[in-house]
C-alpha cells in the first residue's frame, strides 16, 4: 500500500485530502520537469529579461494576490540586489487601489504576474492598468494554467512573454502547494545572474533536499499537527519573513480558520505580537543561511525557551550550516542534513514544503476536507465577488 505524507492514500482519500497530500509530495518531480522546460527557454528569456534589466532606470514589479503575492515577495530583495533595475514586490491588491504610489508613466516599467490560474480578476486588471499608465510596458506572466485568459489574453504580444509551469503544478486542491513553488523556483531561475549551468543544478539540488525532507520529516510533522495548539506563529527574517506569511495562511486556509496563523520577523515579534502566546501556542523558527541573521535567531530562540510560555518551538533549518543548539522538552527540529550553499530566498522553497504538510495534518486532526475546507463557498479556489473600477488619474496635490 502506498505511503503519501504519512498516510496511505486511501486514507487520504477518506477524508478527501488527496489531491493536496500528492500536490505536496510530487513537488520535486514538478521542479525536474520545470528546470528541463527552463532550459529550453533560457535563450528566450536571457532575450527578453537580460538587457532590460541592465537599465537602472527600468522599474520591475513582482505580482499577485493572496500566496502569488508572496512569491514576488520571498524574490525581490535578492533580485534587486543583483541587477540595476528597480525591483520591488507590490501585490495586485495593492496595485489596483492606489496605482499612482507605484507607477510613474514615464518610467519603463515590466510587471511579472504570478497567477496559479490566470483567471483571478486582480491580475487580469493589473496587467490593462499598466497598459493605461506606463508608456513602455512590458509582462512575464508566470502562471500554471493553459486555459487561464492571463495566458490567452497575451500570447502572441510583442510585450509579453508567458512562461508556463508545468500542468501537474495547477494544483486541483483548494491550497496553492506546487504552483507556489514552481513560480518560485522558476523566478529565482530566470532572474538569476549565474550561468544557465549553475541555474539548473541548484534546481536539482533543491528538488534532492526536499525529498529528503518529505522522507524524513513526515511523521515528526502528522505528529505535531496532532497536537491541540491553537495558536501558530511563523518567524522569519529577510526573504523568509515572505515563508511565514505564506506558511500562517496555509494554516488559516487549510483549517477553514479554525486554528489562528501570524507571522512576524524575529525581532519584530518582541515589539508587542509576543503577548499572543500561551500553552497552547506553536513557535515555529525558520532559520536563516547567513551567521549575522542566526545570532538575532539564537538569542530569541534562548528567549522563548527560558520563558516557557509557548507550548512548543520548532526549528526549520540547515543542520550543518550553525544550526542552534540547544536541549529543551519545548523544542522540536526539522533540519536538512547538511549546508546546501543556498540563498535563504532559493531555502524558502525548502522550507515550505514542511509548512504545507504541518497544515495539511492540521487540517485532517480538526475533521475537516484539505482538498476544499470551505464547502460553504465562503472562501474559494479562484477569487469571486471582486468589481475591478476604472483608474481616473487625479490631480496630485503638492505642497510648497
Amino acid at each position: 500500500m502506498t505511503t503519501l505524507l504519512n498516510r496511505s492514500a486511501s486514507d487520504w482519500q477518506q477524508v478527501q485530502g488527496l489531491a493536496t497530500a500528492e500536490e505536496i509530495a510530487q513537488q520535486p518531480r514538478v521542479w525536474r520537469e520545470l528546470a528541463a522546460s527552463l532550459a529550453d527557454h533560457q535563450a528566450q528569456l536571457r532575450a527578453f529579461l537580460d538587457a532590460w534589466l541592465s537599465q537602472p532606470s527600468h522599474r520591475v514589479i513582482l505580482t499577485g494576490a493572496g500566496s502569488s503575492a508572496y512569491v514576488g515577495q520571498t524574490l525581490a530583495d535578492e533580485i534587486n540586489r543583483d541587477w540595476p533595475a528597480e525591483v520591488r514586490a507590490v501585490a495586485t491588491t495593492s496595485l489596483l487601489t492606489h496605482p499612482e504610489l507605484y507607477l510613474q508613466r514615464e518610467q519603463p516599467t515590466l510587471l511579472v504576474s504570478f497567477a496559479r490560474s490566470g483567471n483571478s480578476p486582480e491580475s487580469l486588471a493589473a496587467v490593462e492598468l499598466l497598459r493605461q499608465q506606463i508608456d513602455a510596458p512590458r509582462f512575464l506572466n508566470i502562471t500554471c494554467n493553459a486555459e487561464g485568459e492571463l495566458y490567452r489574453n497575451n500570447a502572441a504580444r510583442a510585450d509579453t512573454l508567458n512562461l508556463l509551469m508545468p500542468a501537474a503544478s495547477c494544483d486541483r486542491g483548494f491550497a496553492m502547494t506546487s504552483s507556489f513553488s514552481s513560480m518560485q523556483l522558476a523566478a529565482l531561475a530566470a532572474f538569476s545572474r549565474a550561468p544557465w549551468a549553475e541555474r539548473l543544478t541548484r534546481l536539482e539540488l533543491v528538488a534532492s533536499r526536499a525529498e529528503a525532507l518529505l522522507a524524513q520529516h513526515a511523521a515528526t510533522l502528522a505528529e505535531l499537527a496532532a497536537q491541540p495548539f491553537d495558536r501558530i506563529v511563523y518567524l522569519g527574517s529577510g526573504p523568509l519573513e515572505a515563508l511565514a506569511q505564506e506558511s500562517a495562511l496555509k494554516v488559516l486556509e487549510l483549517t477553514s480558520g479554525r486554528v489562528l496563523a501570524f507571522s512576524n520577523t524575529l525581532l519584530g515579534f518582541r515589539h508587542g505580537p509576543k503577548s499572543m502566546l500561551n500553552g497552547q501556542s506553536l513557535v515555529v523558527i525558520f532559520q536563516s543561511q547567513d551567521a549575522h541573521a542566526r545570532r538575532y535567531e539564537q538569542d530569541l530562540l534562548n528567549e522563548l525557551l527560558r520563558d516557557g510560555i509557548a507550548g512548543r518551538v520548532l526549528l526549520i533549518g540547515e543542520a550543518g550550516a550553525g544550526a542552534l543548539q540547544g536541549d529543551n522538552p519545548l523544542l522540536s527540529r526539522a533540519l536538512s542534513a547538511e549546508p546546501s550553499g543556498l540563498s535563504d530566498s532559493w531555502l524558502t522553497t525548502l522550507w515550505l514544503i514542511l509548512a504545507q504538510q504541518y497544515a495539511l495534518h492540521r487540517s485532517v486532526a480538526l475533521g475537516l476536507t484539505p482538498d476544499n475546507p470551505f464547502p460553504d463557498g465562503t472562501v474559494n479556489r479562484v477569487v469571486q465577488g471582486v468589481e475591478i473600477y476604472p483608474y481616473v488619474e487625479s490631480a496630485r496635490a503638492h505642497c510648497d
